[in-house]
């Protein structure tokens, strides 16, 4: 048996591309090591959207490298976003890499690296071409009762901070029918939640017939499965439709969790970052959510320091944060890629700036957050039991259906008994600042 250790980083949908190169890899006789010193193959798959995760990515690629060292007959595999946008200054750079695999050849890694030394694997076409089908081996990375069904590759808006639309290519959909076959296979295998994902969830199906797209799509895996979570990541603010927000209103498989980012609040900002909307129609979005979906939990993404922001705009986000009292949110100060338009721009801020700025915004988001979860004290909520807590095993733990697998605060268990996997119903007794705690009442 060949062995492989395999290292993703990255987003969640860069997770789905990892699972179908372990598929294929299975496939051609391989078995997966937690150890690199005992794997044959070591595989990166990276992400290169932003400054600090090409840092990562490069870190990794050299850690692995000195097993390498270590054992010259290992192969070093690196795949992904990294390689899309930086592909020729990695061949110079990192001689220690074997091989770099385009993303539009991961599909057929297994026949590149079977093929080395001989296998050059850096066809490379920028931007992608690539997208994923139920046709494709997959296997899961995540605990076996969740996981992600990736509905688009690409994406067709132009912020002009972001590298994407160069790196994975325009919007590519999915048709409805091949992703209802892998949910399928996917609630066939035990998956219970099912997290729908793309660069923007909204745009599916602009690029297929006029009658597919996510409220489609969701109904018709309502129809034809039976996981009982559905889970959406990412929705564009404009595209959030009143349509998509009445079908989760009537429907309790799809959950009250919308994840949509929205960058920035201060329409100036916005016009420069050419988002396609304002401060008003984002007012206008939260009040539609909460009217149709009054227990929604709603998460976003600020991005602070972009160029020109002023403390004026500054001041404007943090009013909207106090006023809406969002759930969850991540920011992050500004970072100038190389290569967008954002990069060009005027008005750069100092780097004390942009991270003063952002550890404002945290430190407001952590007081609204845990004024937030202490309405949940006394309730009783249907949980997703993870399994034992990451700190102790005197605890079990879970999330509710407002939190997000990663990137969301869990449920602390200290009361009841449940395998991972189990949907159970917790009495809430006690909130923290993004963390609940309870006992299980019933099953």
């Amino acid at each position: 048996m060949k062995t492989l250790h395999l290292v993703s980083l990255g987003c969640a949908k860069n997770l789905v591309d990892s699972e179908m190169m372990l598929g294929s890899l299975e496939l051609s006789g391989y078995q997966v090591v937690e150890d690199p010193a005992e794997a044959e193959l070591l595989l990166v798959n990276t992400c290169g959207f932003i400054r600090p995760a090409v840092e990562e990515a490069i870190d990794e690629i050299l850690t692995l490298a000195e097993f390498k060292q270590a054992d010259p007959a290992k192969k070093l595999v690196v795949t992904g976003c990294l390689v899309q946008r930086y592909q020729g200054d990695l061949l110079k750079e990192l001689p220690e890499v074997d091989l770099f695999v385009s993303i539009d050849d991961e599909q057929r890694i297994g026949q590149l690296i079977s093929e080395l030394p001989n296998s050059q694997g850096i066809s490379l076409q920028v931007p992608s071409r690539s997208l994923n089908n139920s046709n494709q081996p997959r296997t899961l990375s995540t605990p076996p009762f969740r996981g992600y069904l990736k509905i688009t590759e690409g994406c067709d808006n132009r912020c002009t901070y972001c590298m994407i639309p160069s790196i994975r290519g325009d919007l590519r959909s999915r048709t409805i029918p091949d992703l209802v076959i892998e949910a399928q296979r996917l609630g066939a295998a035990g998956v219970r939640e099912l997290t729908l994902i793309a660069q923007d969830l909204t745009a599916y199906g602009d690029d297929l017939a006029a009658k597919d797209n996510l409220t489609a799509l969701l109904r018709t895996l309502i129809a034809e499965t039976d996981i009982p979570w559905l889970r959406l990541l990412y929705l564009y603010p404009v595209s959030t439709s009143n349509e998509l927000l009445q079908l989760m209103a009537e429907q309790p498989r799809v959950l009250p969790y919308l994840d949509i980012p929205f960058q920035h609040v201060s329409s100036q900002v916005l016009k420069k970052m050419n988002r396609r909307y304002t401060g008003q129609d984002l007012e206008e979005l939260i009040i539609r959510i909460r009217t149709h979906i009054p227990d929604c939990a709603l998460r976003t993404t600020m991005l602070v320091g972009f160029p020109g922001e002023t403390e004026q705009d500054f001041a404007q986000l943090l009013d909207c944060l106090q006023r809406w009292q969002l759930d969850h949110l991540g920011v992050f100060p500004y970072e100038a890629e190389d290569g967008s338009v954002a990069a060009g721009f005027s008005g750069s801020l100092a780097e004390e700036i942009k991270q003063e700025r952002f550890q404002r915004v945290m430190e407001l988001q952590a007081e609204i957050s845990a004024a937030k979860l202490q309405q949940y004290i006394g309730k009783k909520e249907q949980v997703l039991v993870e399994g034992f807590s990451r700190e102790t095993e005197l605890l079990l733990e879970g999330r509710t259906r407002y939190q997000a697998p990663d990137i969301d605060g869990s449920v602390l268990i200290n009361d009841g008994t449940a395998n991972p996997g189990d949907i159970v119903t917790v009495h809430i007794t006690e909130a923290h600042t993004y963390d609940l705690l309870g006992g299980i009442v019933s099953r």
